[in-house]
């Protein structure tokens, strides 16, 4: 019983760490990275298509995505969703491919995107100890109804703490490196 709570845990905490990821990869730090386009859908035939499902994205350069749309009669859509969202790039189409130039960031940009970081990481941690919290009053629970001794308890404490740490570690990891990758431009 108590495996399962913990393996839940570990999964649970995972997820926490996994969206953090997604988050960061839609933050743009100057360097083109496809997770920009995302969440992004185009209007194909009346159903609302992710930009990787019709097209395919490379990135030629450092800051340049280029989007080449599997159906070239689709690159007049693709480029309006561009302009629709909230990404704040401006497409160049030349008929073929089109090409998105991410600008440079300022060091002003550079340090309020830096607060957003840190701003999703928190996030992240508290639904790590909120994992940990809801596991602990499971723990307590069974403590209380007899299915667990209180030395178990001790050590399930001890476990789920030691959990709770390596994943708020893992953020903080993650974190650095986006910090550092926004204020390297």
């Amino acid at each position: 019983m108590a495996d399962a709570v913990m393996t839940e845990a570990k999964e649970k905490m995972k997820k926490a760490e996994e969206a953090l990821q997604r988050q960061l990869g839609q933050i743009r730090a100057g360097r083109a990275n496809a997770s920009l386009l995302d969440r992004i859908t185009v209007n194909y035939y009346g159903a609302p298509t992710p930009i990787n499902q019709l097209a395919s994205i490379t990135i030629p350069e450092a800051r340049v995505l280029m989007i080449t749309p599997f159906d070239k009669s689709t690159i007049g859509d693709v480029e309006k969703a561009i302009l629709a969202s909230d990404i704040g790039l401006n497409p160049a189409n030349d008929g073929n491919v089109i090409r998105l130039v991410i600008p440079q960031l300022t060091e002003e940009r550079r340090k309020e995107l830096a607060k957003d970081v840190k701003k999703e990481a928190e996030g992240a941690k508290i639904a790590v100890r909120n994992v940990r919290r809801d596991v602990m009053e499971t723990y307590k629970k069974q403590q209380k109804a007899s299915e667990i001794t209180e030395d178990d308890l001790r050590n399930l404490e001890k476990d789920i703490q030691a959990l709770t740490d390596a994943s708020v570690k893992e953020i903080d990891s993650i974190i650095a490196d986006k910090e550092k990758e926004l204020l390297e431009g």
